[in-house]
């Protein structure tokens, strides 16, 4: 039988060195993965007030954005890094730097520490949206807002260079030029400058200011207009470093086939792919009709026994689907508990009293278990080797590191004096 997951595996032969340097012969060791090199991701937004502290301009929390009232910090973290192994925290201009000239540094560069202090990599979203942009925007006139725009980039991705280095550049630039949920100043800027230059001038000003950032063009928009906004901006010579591909599924899961042939035709580029945006709802499905999921705004939305039962099957489908296919290079999942989640969707893997939910426990189980090596006691050969087999990653022989990696078959670790 095929191994649907042989692309995300490897094999090397490690020899065991004891402290003077010599090969360790028939002896009984350790081996454990302390890291998938998939990006298992989540959203880190919960994090923001319990880390960095409460909003210091008072104004009222985004979605997603305070932290779930009904667990700790202390409990809260160690179910998010249960799971996953990359947080992305939100750089929404208007929520970080609400007054002219006051960014919310302080919190943002907490909580990314907090997440980088445990192993964990830091991504930013987005660096340019339409949507939860600053009031104080308003009335400039687009050459303006373009110079604004410019030196908000640079200033968030140098300032946050070797904390943060992974990048929306650019969010949803698809709509962008003709959105009309709202007044904000980046529509007409990218209705003058066409969705091309608004690409470039995200992916140039971070590419500047950081050279050695992941940069993401991100959209919703699944059809052939996002291929022809990629094959464009391609064409015009912006170097993307990754796509990303939002897929909210409050109107029902897609299904493996939808996703297959979704990723199968935005593999063509040859470039990685990011779902950046993935959600499953636990509780009734959004109706059908809905176009724009923004439109679905109800009192409450709870979580129920058959939702969670469907979400928990559905959420194994499709991280199996999307781990399958060879373009994915991370999933990031939008959102660790219901409390504060967007649009009030239940769509969690904690309830909002801190209680897990079966999707949490399923995907453990995928992440931790089938697709993670365990604690293991092997021992090494005649020569002071083994061989170790495992998904792609970090490793340690007795604490001592090791990587299972494309391409690398060997590697050697020196134990210690106990």
């Amino acid at each position: 039988m095929t191994d649907p997951y042989a692309h995300r595996r490897g094999q090397v032969t490690v020899t065991v060195l004891g402290p003077d340097g010599d090969p360790v012969a028939g002896r009984v060791v350790t081996v454990a993965q302390k890291r998938h090199a998939f990006a298992f991701g989540n959203i880190g937004f919960d994090f923001v007030r319990p880390v960095g502290g409460a909003d210091p301009s008072e104004a009222a929390e985004v979605e997603g954005f305070g932290g779930s009232s009904g667990i700790g910090l202390d409990e809260l973290g160690e179910l998010w890094l249960g799971l996953f192994n990359t947080a992305t925290l939100p750089f929404y201009w208007g929520r970080y730097e609400p007054r002219r000239g006051a960014p919310d540094v302080k919190r943002l560069t907490a909580t990314a520490r907090w997440f980088a202090e445990r192993g964990v990599t830091v991504k930013g979203h987005p660096l340019v949206w339409h949507t939860v942009q600053p009031s104080w925007l308003l009335g400039l006139d687009v050459d303006e807002v373009e110079t604004l725009l410019r030196r908000r980039i640079r200033d968030l991705v140098s300032g946050f260079a070797g904390l943060i280095d992974t990048w929306d550049a650019i969010n949803e630039a698809v709509i962008m030029p003709v959105f009309e949920n709202g007044e904000n100043a980046i529509t007409p800027l990218a209705r003058a400058r066409g969705r091309i230059a608004m690409v470039r001038l995200a992916f140039e000003e971070a590419r500047a200011a950081n050279p050695s950032a992941t940069l993401v063009l991100n959209d919703f928009d699944l059809t052939s207009a996002y291929e022809c906004l990629i094959e464009g901006v391609l064409e015009a010579g912006v170097q993307i470093d990754a796509i990303g591909l939002q897929t909210h599924m409050h109107q029902g899961y897609r299904g493996e086939e939808y996703m297959r042939k979704m990723l199968d035709r935005f593999a063509r580029y040859g470039l990685p792919l990011h779902l950046t945006e993935s959600t499953i709802v636990s509780g009734h499905l959004m109706p059908p009709e809905i176009r724009d999921l923004n439109d679905y705004q109800i009192p409450s939305w709870p979580t129920t026994e058959e939702g969670e039962a469907r979400q928990a099957d559905e959420i194994v489908r499709h991280y199996r689907s999307l781990v399958e296919h060879p373009a994915v290079q991370s999933i990031n999942y939008w959102g660790i508990t219901d409390d504060g989640a967007w649009l009030g969707a239940p769509v969690g893997l904690i309830r909002s009293d801190g209680t897990k939910k079966p999707s949490y426990d399923r995907l453990a189980e995928l992440i931790k278990g089938e697709w993670w090596v365990p604690p293991t006691e092997m021992r090494t050969d005649e020569n002071g080797k083994m061989v170790v087999h495992g998904f792609y990653g970090d490793y340690t022989v007795e604490d001592e590191p090791f990587a299972v990696r494309p391409g690398e078959t060997e590697a050697s670790v020196r134990l210690r004096d106990r």
